[in-house]
């Protein structure tokens, strides 16, 4: 299987399965100098970790991040990069194959069973193996990365509806985000999501969700025209994550609403002479490059395609069957994708930075 590489200085390679004995990532192109505890790291996976809430699939990793190589330890128990390949290192602790049994050979509709024996001829039916959200793990740890080798970066991320449900604009904190369980903005619309995935989860279906992501900091002319646009590599980047569906920058799909007049981003001169965006609705880029306003991103992400209903489908052999998923699943797996979206956000930003570094040598 090829196709397990993303970025192009910051070049981030995940490997392992869903239910392997570990999984991780491989980081080429992190610049030398960086110096990080391991808590750095951790704090990223924490937020990404299953089994947090009854809202999220109970199987239960500590999802610990090892640190293999690329760095030398300081006697302060710090560590800095040397500039050689990271090697990131996670453990899988509670893998339960065996819940997979009765669809070795069956397809499960929505997931990639069929896709992937139809083109490799053959599947790990564990848990979906590469194709398993489980494999994000690897991504938020390169994210946890690439975050401490932008200082001045912020790059935050918020769950902003669910089903039908959205927050309110008006009522948005982020302090509020790390204050729940579904990393909402919204204090007043938590309980609207605890009763509404509580009804969900004991129908033993799903729903699916849309995550916004916001880096603040990043520095004006980030980014390339035509083939290597930042927005074109942060939608990839999105989209590359496991049940996302959609991608928007910006306005989005709102701006096909919207007159030219309401769209346009205007531009003063500001008290320190300096230029000022009066608006943004190009989402902090224009022309593939970025302007210095934040840069906003949104995903949707499909209902989990495990669900207890029986569903009609076919097997291997070509016999038409039902299949009803066991194990464990998330009721709506958008929740822990909120720390996977800022992840990609960071990996992406991150080696843009370090391309224009090197085209133009003006970005430190």
């Amino acid at each position: 299987m090829s196709h397990n590489t993303f970025g192009h200085l910051f070049r981030v390679t995940t490997w392992g399965e869903s239910h392997g004995p570990a999984l991780g990532a491989v980081v080429d192109g992190c610049p030398p100098g960086v110096r990080f505890a391991h808590e750095d790291l951790q704090v990223f996976m924490d937020k990404r970790k299953p089994g947090q809430s009854r809202f999220v699939t109970q199987r239960r990793e500590d999802d610990i991040v090892k640190v293999l190589s690329g760095v030398m330890p300081q006697e302060d128990g710090t560590m800095i990069t040397t500039g050689t390949p990271v090697s990131l290192f996670i453990e899988n602790t509670d893998q339960r194959s065996k819940d997979y049994g009765d669809i070795a050979k069956r397809y499960r509709p929505g997931h990639a069973d069929y896709t992937y024996d139809l083109k490799y001829g053959i599947r790990d039916y564990r848990g979906g193996g590469r194709s398993s959200a489980r494999e994000t793990a690897a991504r938020v740890a390169a994210g946890a990365l690439a975050r401490l080798a932008m200082p001045g970066v912020t790059i935050r991320g918020a769950l902003v509806q669910i089903g039908t449900h959205k927050v309110n604009r008006d009522n948005w904190d982020w302090a509020e985000v790390d204050q729940n369980p579904f990393f909402c903005p919204d204090a007043a619309m938590v309980p609207v999501f605890e009763d509404y995935l509580d009804g969900i989860r004991k129908a033993g279906s799903s729903v699916g969700a849309v995550i916004e992501v916001i880096a603040e900091g990043v520095p004006a002319g980030i980014g390339a025209p035509v083939y290597g646009k930042l927005d074109q590599e942060i939608a990839a980047g999105l989209m590359s994550i496991n049940a996302v569906k959609g991608v928007e920058v910006g306005n989005g799909f709102q701006a096909a609403e919207i007159t030219g007049e309401e769209n346009a981003d205007e531009m003063r001169i500001g008290a320190d002479g300096k230029p000022v965006f009066l608006s943004n609705h190009a989402g902090g880029v224009l022309g593939g490059i970025s302007t210095g306003e934040p840069i906003v991103a949104r995903f949707a992400i499909k209902p989990t395609s495990s669900i207890l209903t029986e569903k009609r489908s076919i097997d291997a052999d070509g016999n038409e069957v039902d299949v009803r998923t066991k194990g464990r699943h998330d009721p709506c797996v958008g929740i822990r994708a909120v720390p996977v979206g800022e992840a990609m956000l960071a990996c992406t930003i991150l080696d843009h930075i370090l391309r224009d570094r090197g085209q133009n040598g003006r970005t430190r």
